[in-house]
């Protein structure tokens, strides 16, 4: 039943798609009532009112018309091999398997490797980041340190400034007293 319905979809892919396209246009069958595609035949059948509809023939595998190619015959028979020959195999095949491990091996050897060396780099790159940052802002620091000491002397002689003019300021005031009084 699966090799049928295999078959059925195979002959289906191998029909003319426009020829197909064009039969459902047509309602009345053509006169050829045949159509034979490979190893199938197509028969319209007029029994639906709504549209046409079709027999599919498929021809048994063992139909041997000229057109059809021709089975292969059974292949050629293997020699038989000897014993020494199976052995000589084998330790061929063992040494291809080693030599595919030992390449994976050294394959995965050397990824590891650069794993390690990727690494390595990246932590020297952050450390040297991490130095980095650590200086500018011990730099910020002692700026703003400097800043603030020079605003805080700024604001020490301004104040002495002051201190004096109110100091010169009371002596006005009592030579005015001592002048007028």
């Amino acid at each position: 039943m699966a090799s049928t319905v295999s078959a059925y979809k195979e002959k289906m892919k191998e029909m003319s798609m426009l020829s197909l396209i064009c039969s459902c246009f047509y309602s009345q069958p053509h006169f050829n009532n045949i159509y034979k595609y490979g190893d199938m035949e197509v028969k319209p059948i007029n029994k639906r009112a709504s549209g046409q509809s079709f027999e599919l023939i498929l021809k048994a595998p063992t139909d041997l018309s000229p057109d059809r190619p021709q089975p292969l015959a059974s292949p050629p028979k293997k020699k038989d091999i000897s014993l020494d020959e199976l052995q000589k195999r084998l330790e061929a095949a063992e040494e291809r398997r080693k030599s595919q491990e030992a390449s994976v091996l050294k394959q995965l050897a050397e990824k590891r490797e650069h794993e390690r060396e990727v690494l390595h780099k990246a932590l020297e790159e952050n450390n040297n980041f991490s130095k980095m940052a650590e200086e500018k802002l011990n730099y910020k620091m002692e700026a703003n340190k400097e800043n603030r000491e020079a605003y805080l002397n700024a604001l020490k002689l301004r104040l002495q400034e002051k201190e004096l003019h109110a100091a010169e300021v009371r002596r006005n005031k009592e030579l005015q007293a001592k002048l007028s009084g």
